[in-house]
């Protein structure tokens, strides 16, 4: 798994490629939550790049969600295959996470 990250107009970008499972989760919530901890309130995962996601994966986002809230902060989700959104959907995830086709999109929503 490779994650890049960086700022753009107060939003945090995070792209991820490869997988997101139990064995690469921990470094992506230590990312993301160093971003968080430094201040962050708007925070965008662009998974174009990603290939699979397992429940350890959703629990950094839903964990990063929760934290982001309690700050008045918000999480975004863009550029998912269909296999990935298909997740999302089973776990019931779109329900309370936004997620749009594009980067683009999702930061015009901010």
């Amino acid at each position: 798994m490779e994650i890049t990250h960086k700022e753009l107009n107060g939003v945090d970008i995070f792209k991820i490629v490869g997988r997101l499972d139990s064995n690469t989760s921990p470094t992506f919530e230590e990312k993301l939550f160093e971003a968080i901890r430094a201040g962050s309130k708007n925070v965008l995962v662009d998974f174009e790049t990603l290939d699979y996601i397992s429940s350890a994966g959703l629990r950094v986002i839903l964990k990063a969600t929760k934290e982001l809230k309690g700050s008045n902060g918000s999480i975004l989700l863009c550029s998912m295959k269909d296999y990935i959104k298909e997740v999302f959907e089973i776990a019931g995830f779109d329900t309370f996470l936004p997620i749009y086709p594009t980067e683009h999109e999702a930061l015009t929503h901010l």
